[in-house]
């Protein structure tokens, strides 16, 4: 494993289950019935297993976008031609797109992080991070050299800094890149075991036919590319790409830093499992946000025994579903902060005579 991986993982420690088991126990004290709150309690007592802190925040937050390119598109596999990366990445820049809608509604700053777009972006509103102009064609070649995705997944880890130093509580992660479901289809394949038609589904639109072909371009790819799956950072580099890459990033640093971290779709799950294949201890600091409609997002949530907040059918990408969910950090937050228990409301529990 490489330095910059391994320095970062030796930062990361378990999460904090003192903290966790005081939380489940001051949840009993508030003006409710023990465990009334369902899900929401589970949450309360995550955020503070993952911060160590009995009255946990999660605001400011920071969205961090990562967006690149991929080679494969090359062969077909996306209903949108690769120019609609560049162009998205304007619209995010002036704030048109769906995650900015998003943000805005929770208060959160938004970073976009170019870390392989397949052209020179000039636009302000980006951070310039190329590693790359977009990966190889994974069908012809490796879609990038072990290096290039350490490279990636600095860009990352930087980017978490930064949000981190600005007085971040809690990220939100997202991606934009065409052809980026083929990638995170490999990659999961790869990684589970899984066969490819399982794990592939409509991505940005594509019809059955396209499908098809989708599924027939994946399986020759890993035939030909011969990734470890016992090497997350093989599969990463060889069927991987460069926005998948500092995902990964982002998963190891807020952990190191105990910062919670909202998971969105297929590919930023993809992400998180490459992240804990590294470092199982990542997987405590993952909340993740929503269910895909991307078939390959169950099999992934299975592989990390992961059980998303919403399920409202989406597919988008962008970190979208995750800013969907985060309110509901807010409110886990928010009843361990502001709810009254019994002794200071003057309320009787079930326990007094």
């Amino acid at each position: 494993m490489s330095d910059i991986v391994s320095e970062w993982i030796c930062r990361i420690q378990p999460i904090d289950r003192d903290a966790a088991e005081h939380t489940r126990a001051y949840l009993d004290t508030l003006t409710k019935p023990p465990g009334s709150l369902g899900e929401l309690e589970a949450l309360a007592i995550q955020l503070s297993a993952i911060t160590g802190e009995l009255m946990p925040r999660v605001t400011p937050t920071s969205v961090l976008v990562f967006a690149a390119d991929h080679g494969v598109a090359e062969e077909g596999v996306s209903a949108f031609p690769q120019a609609v990366t560049a162009q998205m990445v304007a619209n995010f820049a002036s704030g048109g797109a769906a995650i900015n809608v998003f943000a805005r509604q929770i208060g959160a700053d938004v970073e976009i992080v170019d870390v392989g777009v397949a052209s020179t972006l000039t636009m302000p509103g980006v951070t310039h991070a190329k590693v790359r102009q977009g990966t190889d064609n994974m069908a012809l070649e490796n879609a990038m050299q072990c290096d290039e995705a350490l490279a990636a997944i600095e860009v990352g880890t930087a980017a978490v800094e930064r949000a981190q130093q600005s007085g971040a509580k809690c990220l939100i992660v997202g991606e934009m890149g065409i052809a980026n479901t083929t990638a995170s289809s490999a990659m999961l394949a790869v990684l589970t075991g899984t066969p490819v038609a399982q794990v592939v589904g409509a991505g940005t639109g594509i019809d059955s036919a396209q499908q098809a072909h989708k599924v027939a371009v994946i399986e020759r790819v890993i035939q030909v590319r011969q990734a470890d799956p016992n090497d997350p950072l093989d599969v990463l580099a060889k069927v991987g790409g460069l926005e998948i890459a500092a995902m990964v990033g982002t998963y190891l640093a807020a952990a190191a830093h105990r910062l919670p971290i909202v998971v969105d779709g297929f590919i930023a799950t993809v992400a998180a499992l490459v992240a804990c294949r590294l470092c199982p201890a990542v997987r405590g600091y993952l909340v993740f946000g929503h269910r895909s409609e991307e078939p390959g997002h169950a099999t992934a949530l299975e592989a990390l025994d992961a059980q998303p907040l919403l399920a409202l059918g989406m597919r988008l990408g962008e970190g979208s579903g995750a800013a969907l969910a985060f309110p509901l950090l807010q409110a886990a937050a928010g009843m361990l902060n502001e709810m009254a228990t019994f002794a200071d409301a003057g309320v009787s529990d079930k326990t007094s005579q």
